[in-house]
């Protein structure tokens, strides 16, 4: 029998709505700039030419509800409010009139941005990583299984902050959709079942501070909260 020199890490798993089961989470695959006002008020242009991604560690996964501890090395703490896809099943340069077939179900995500830290590195033409991905930074609610909530691609995404809205768009507004996103990842990654796609955040992104109160929600898919505590 292995033995190992201490005790790993239990692996991230989300709840199911509906299912005593959980969904094991693999991998955080997110997509940058897939609504073209938040690519304006970032001020920078959208590139049509084809998506593009940044990664976030499983273990940075937070259920909705929970309260995350300020992050440290920033001043400029930011929501993202996302439609997340869950994949159920292997894919690998599938076709994308065939790519809603891998897909087990949807979430409401919460992409956590050291926006300062973001910003510092993408003008010095470096990784996003400390900015992106560091602890408590993906929020994610109950995952839906597409059999319930089916295959979205419009309706509304809202999200709130001490009860005012700041976030407010549709779905129909992605510029790349489900399934084109899922083709041109799988051209890139074999793409295994727990897998999990934040596909973009709109306009109205801004910081929060100790004590807010953030809550989400999409149209058939479900809501998110999370509470902002004081620094760890």
């Amino acid at each position: 029998m292995t033995e190992y020199l201490f005790a790993p890490a239990a692996i991230p798993a989300a709840p199911i709505q509906g299912e005593a089961t959980l969904f094991p989470i693999n991998r955080i695959f997110c997509v940058g700039r897939n609504y073209e006002a938040h690519a304006r008020e970032m001020g920078v242009e959208v590139d049509r030419e084809a998506p593009f991604y940044f990664t976030k560690s499983s273990s940075a996964y937070v259920p909705s509800g929970a309260t995350v501890a300020y992050p440290p090395a920033t001043e400029n703490y930011h929501y993202e409010m996302e439609l997340v896809v869950a994949i159920g099943k292997p894919a690998f340069r599938i076709a994308r009139d065939q790519a809603l077939d891998v897909v087990y179900g949807y979430a409401c995500g919460l992409d956590m941005t050291r926006r300062d830290l973001q910003l510092v590195a993408r003008a010095k033409q470096r990784p996003w990583d400390i900015g992106k991905d560091f602890e408590e930074s993906a929020i994610l609610s109950d995952i839906v299984p597409a059999s319930v909530c089916g295959h979205p691609s419009s309706g509304a995404l809202e999200l709130r902050v001490n009860g005012q809205t700041r976030q407010s768009t549709d779905l129909d507004l992605l510029i790349w959709s489900i399934p084109e996103l899922i083709a041109h990842l799988s051209t890139l990654y074999h793409l295994q079942p727990g897998d999990l796609i934040y596909t973009g955040t709109p306009e109205g992104v801004g910081a929060v501070l100790p004590g807010d109160r953030v809550e989400g929600s999409i149209a058939a898919v479900g809501s998110i909260a999370l509470t902002i505590g004081d620094p760890a």
